[in-house]
């Protein structure tokens, strides 16, 4: 008999959130991260080695009835090495292998997208770059997030720059498309249909989320959950998952594909704290087979990222969580317990639910006890002790 239900290909808040979903639920979980001390485990088992270990996989895979995944970044061939090295059943993988290698090269993504017609920036090999023309978005075939691995190219001498510093096999270049606003959506497939979350608003700093929001126009949600669900639909092509799909608008209205994450998603952080189950929840139901509810609709809550601030210090997140929450009777703090503050680190989320019918009013409201915790996190504000 396996040691856990659950196991987990990474460590972060991801699976840290997951794993408190699936505890809540009575079930028992085990990650692998390269990190000792990752968020995951702190609350659970956890193995601690390389994500292309293919040991250190096979014994993870053992314990595991069903194995997910926390991020996107692990290697398949390890992964296939390992499932035979422990007789691990490759269907007790959520969500497939297959899916993992569509998602990590996003020049696959983007074919996926065109190929069925779904309205997707053209991608080519940088080396094709004639194709596009100026300006363009050059981007990091594999291993980018959170602004990682773009730049944007609007002159002959950047592009050249680009091609000096960089091995074009690993890089594409897509058309820039001009938009007005960022949406994302989590979609969940599963054995009896799909589920879907609300379309949120994303306001991003330095290209990271910072802020997420319901968005509110009926038109460009209803549009823009179509494409979630049909580019999670094309990505997934018939495997089982979760799925945060990332989508941007432009002036005219219409609603583009950017990039799908096979996995709870920063986006979609809200869910902790809306009254229906979460997206994490949702992540644990879809892995191990459990009945998912057909509608989701909770609370409109506005969510605000914890990024560590330049001069930021641990020894004053209780007191800075602690300001924050006596400042504002609704906000809602999630900690994830990462060791190292580095600057623009994703170190927790506020959550706040919308009570009023104005919308820019309860971004400010985050947005002021985003600042009220970063300015008590790096002791600029008067502390007790």
């Amino acid at each position: 008999m396996n040691t856990a239900n659950l196991g987990f290909i990474g460590g972060g808040q991801l699976a840290r959130m997951s794993i408190q979903a699936a505890q809540r639920m009575g079930l028992n979980c085990v990650s692998l991260d390269p990190a000792a001390d990752s968020p995951a485990s702190q609350i659970a088992d956890s193995l601690t080695a390389r994500f292309d270990n293919v040991n250190a996989l096979a014994n993870l895979l053992a314990k595991c009835d069903v194995v997910t995944f926390e991020n996107e970044f692990a290697p398949v061939a390890p992964l296939r090495a390992a499932a035979a090295q422990a007789e691990f059943d490759l269907d007790n993988f959520v969500p497939s292998l297959e899916v993992l290698e569509r998602v990590q090269d996003k020049l696959t993504q983007r074919r996926i997208y065109l190929n069925n017609g779904l309205r997707s920036p053209l991608a080519v090999p940088l080396s094709e770059v004639d194709q596009i023309g100026l300006p363009l978005v050059a981007k990091s075939r594999f291993g980018g997030y959170d602004g990682k691995g773009v730049r944007m190219i609007d002159t002959p001498a950047q592009l050249a720059k680009l091609r000096d510093e960089v091995d074009e096999a690993n890089w594409l270049a897509e058309t820039k498309v001009n938009f007005v606003r960022e949406l994302a959506c989590m979609v969940a497939i599963h054995e009896a249909g799909v589920t879907v979350f609300p379309v949120m608003e994303v306001q991003n700093t330095d290209a990271v989320c910072d802020i997420t929001f319901p968005n509110e126009d009926e038109e460009t949600a209803s549009a823009a959950t179509r494409l979630a669900v049909d580019a999670a639909l094309a990505i997934a092509d018939g495997s089982e998952g979760l799925f945060g799909v990332e989508m941007f608008q432009t002036e005219d209205g219409d609603v583009w594909i950017n990039e799908i994450a096979p996995r709870p998603h920063n986006t979609g952080h809200y869910s902790l704290d809306w009254g229906e189950q979460s997206q994490f929840d949702i992540h644990v139901r879809v892995a191990l087979g459990f009945p998912v509810p057909e509608r989701l609709s909770g609370l409109r809550v506005t969510m605000a990222n914890l990024r560590a601030p330049e001069g930021a210090q641990d020894d004053l997140v209780h007191y800075a969580t602690a300001h924050t929450l006596a400042e504002n009777a609704d906000v809602r703090v999630h900690w994830y317990g990462k060791t190292q503050a580095k600057p623009g680190r994703k170190m927790g989320h506020l959550n706040l639910p919308i009570w009023s019918e104005d919308t820019a009013e309860a971004i400010a409201e985050v947005r002021q006890a985003q600042a009220t915790f970063y300015a008590a996190y790096t002791g600029e504000l008067e502390t007790d002790e």
